[in-house]
């Protein structure tokens, strides 16, 4: 057993001294990842304290899970994580599949130029900060001068003078919209990169059966694709807990605060607006912990169901 320990010792030395460029390489991003994501997890104990600025880390008084406690029997609370899961899923059953439907139908594209065209106009509104999106759909869903408001009222959708981002009811289908919008081409390279790494003999070969392009598509593409959605599937249900803040926070207005009310912006306004860090912080322990829980349940399940697996 030692042997063989110091023999994998030396190969492991042996490798390293091989890529010793490449670890040089990959230096700036370890220190990058240590300082701004391992150091600050220090900062969880604050969950555990009456956290006061000036006493600090090390002289603030421990209270144990007093603040869990406090978080377990806040109504509020309850009623921000029953918005995230619900805000969160919604999210997934639309905004999942949506890439994969585009990068499926781009690759379809027999025209090059048009395919380019479309890939590069999915692509920009990712690059679009939430502030702009959000004050776009103000304008565009005023109840007075909002071209789309406008449209809406003549099909009868709608009644005169509705506000759509004062309407509570209205808020998950603007958020899921937004997000489908902004994220959809940008998320579907992955699948493209999958996509183009597939042999095209296998296409040749289905056109050779008689395959129509559905066929090809359900029975070469799909399954090609499966390991690379079981991963990003199983990464999604491991955020179902983490909401977009920028877009609940921008999106929020006095009418709609109560369905905006999610658990980073609670946590938002607990730890920062009111000054109550070690209950702020609590609630980012939750989150953490529940999302570990959700993402180690979604990949045991696709390990036994499907054998894919992210770890």
């Amino acid at each position: 057993m030692r042997a063989g320990q110091a023999s994998h010792g030396r190969s492991f030395a042996k490798r390293f001294w091989l890529q010793r460029y490449l670890m040089i390489l990959t230096l700036p991003a370890v220190l990058w990842m240590i300082v701004f994501n391992y150091i600050p997890m220090y900062g969880i104990v604050i969950a555990f304290q009456e956290y006061t600025p000036f006493q600090g880390f090390l002289h603030s008084p421990w209270i144990g899970l007093a603040n869990f406690r406090e978080l377990f029997n806040d109504p509020t609370f309850t009623e921000s994580l029953t918005n995230t899961f619900k805000i969160s899923i919604a999210k997934l059953l639309f905004g999942f599949p949506a890439p994969i439907v585009l990068a499926l139908l781009l690759n379809e594209l027999v025209y090059k130029r048009f395919k380019r065209i479309v890939q590069s106009l999915t692509y920009l509104p990712h690059f679009v900060s939430w502030v702009l999106v959000v004050g776009f759909m103000y304008t565009l869903l005023d109840p007075e001068n909002g071209v789309i408001s406008k449209m809406l009222e003549s099909l009868g959708l709608i009644g005169p003078d509705t506000m759509l981002m004062g309407d509570p009811d209205a808020f998950l289908p603007l958020v899921v919209f937004t997000e489908v919008w902004k994220n959809i081409g940008w998320n579907s390279i992955i699948y493209l990169a999958a996509i183009a790494g597939i042999d095209p003999q296998l296409y040749e070969a289905g056109v050779m059966d008689g395959a129509n392009r559905f066929q090809r598509i359900w029975h070469i593409t799909l399954p090609a694709l499966k390991p690379t959605i079981v991963i990003l599937l199983i990464l999604s249900i491991g955020g179902l807990v983490n909401s977009n803040f920028d877009q609940m926070y921008l999106m929020q207005n006095s009418m709609t605060q109560d369905a905006a009310n999610v658990l980073s912006v609670y946590s938002y306004k607990m730890g920062l607006v009111l000054g109550r860090f070690s209950y702020g912080t609590a609630v980012g322990v939750f989150q953490s912990v529940v999302a570990f829980i959700l993402m180690y349940a979604a990949n045991y399940g696709s390990r036994k169901l499907t054998k894919e697996s992210l770890f």
